[in-house]
């Protein structure tokens, strides 16, 4: 990718807190008008990433630019292209929806027409027109959020940084967000999110970096992470489990690879490169042995397996803040998941 085509770049990004290596070399290259996640356990330094992207924090060593921005040498350039979501929301219950964004929309020095013009089509934007006279306290969790969001959005920036932006939703919520998410992607921001959702990331990202240690080691597409863990399952559940031995035969025969058996559950499952022909086979064989079946069926790895198999690679680092070098991690880690 040329630099016109990356809105997000940074390169050997490191901070430390005193002894602690919070990033160590961290790299990324998001490109324009894409939804990329971050993933890591808590610690991971996912947060401080965006901390020093948004110009709050200074990183020790490495380059990070956004929007074609050094973070180091422009920062104000830097801000006047972001918008930032934290996981608290910023809105003011004192003020109503259309007062809050009026009053951001000043705090951006716009004048006051103006700001009360990009607020109506903020509401608007967000379906919240009916809400507007309405105090956020009387909002939901997802209209909350929303709110939030589009005082984010007020000069449109070219860059949205989100900080776990459904922490404590319900369902619902969550989708109102998810929504406003797709939304604004399809209309040219670049989205970069930290969550600890998997089923957010695999809804949201085209491209998910995975962080631990301080350092980034597998970035793919949500599909291509699922893959990395290996084929589609096929399952395949019997009614009477004085059958499940005769069906982990067959189903082991026909796939030809090794199954395995959950006697509590009466399953059987096993890794399948072609799914649809092994299930058809398997349904083809069971049905001539005049066996009954509670269940059959293939099932994709999912993101949360995927990510659970990917961090259990990085090693963790000592008490006195030892670790395997990044190099090494990193190849240990894309050796794993071949």
């Amino acid at each position: 990718m040329t630099p016109t085509e990356v809105a997000v770049r940074t390169s050997g990004l490191t901070k430390k807190y005193g002894d602690k290596l919070a990033l160590d070399g961290v790299d990324l290259a998001v490109p324009r008008g894409t939804v990329h996640g971050l993933l890591g356990p808590n610690g991971a330094g996912k947060t401080t990433t965006v901390r020093i992207l948004a110009t709050l924090t200074r990183s020790d060593a490495g380059e990070a630019s956004v929007a074609g921005y050094d973070v180091r040498t422009h920062p104000r350039q830097v801000r006047s292209s972001i918008g930032l979501v934290g996981q608290q929301t910023a809105v003011d219950d004192k003020l109503n929806a259309r007062q809050n964004l009026t009053t951001f929309g000043r705090l951006f020095r716009l004048d006051r027409s103006s700001a009360r013009r990009r607020a109506d089509e903020l509401l608007e934007q967000f379906s919240l027109q009916e809400s507007a006279s309405r105090s956020p306290k009387t909002f939901s969790g997802g209209m909350r959020r929303r709110l939030d969001l589009a005082a984010s959005m007020i000069l449109a920036p070219a860059v949205l940084f989100l900080d776990e932006p459904t922490t404590g939703l319900d369902p619902a919520g969550r989708r109102e967000v998810w929504q406003a998410v797709r939304d604004l992607a399809e209309q040219g921001t670049t989205v970069l999110m930290t969550t600890h959702y998997l089923d957010e990331a695999d809804q949201l990202c085209d491209r998910i970096s995975v962080i631990d240690h301080g350092r980034n080691f597998v970035e793919d597409t949500p599909t291509g992470l699922k893959r990395r863990i290996g084929d589609e399952r096929l399952e395949v559940a019997v009614s009477d489990p004085d059958d499940l031995a005769r069906v982990a035969t067959l189903v082991e025969r026909v796939a030809g690879a090794e199954v395995v058996v959950d006697q509590a559950a009466g399953r059987t499952s096993v890794a399948v490169p072609d799914g649809v022909s092994a299930l058809t086979a398997v349904a083809s064989e069971v049905r001539a042995a005049a066996i009954e079946l509670a269940d059959i069926g293939l099932r994709r790895p999912t993101l949360d397996e995927a990510f659970l198999h990917l961090t259990q690679t990085v090693p963790a680092q000592t008490a006195s803040g030892q670790a395997a070098s990044a190099q090494t991690t990193q190849t240990q880690a894309k050796e794993a998941v071949r």
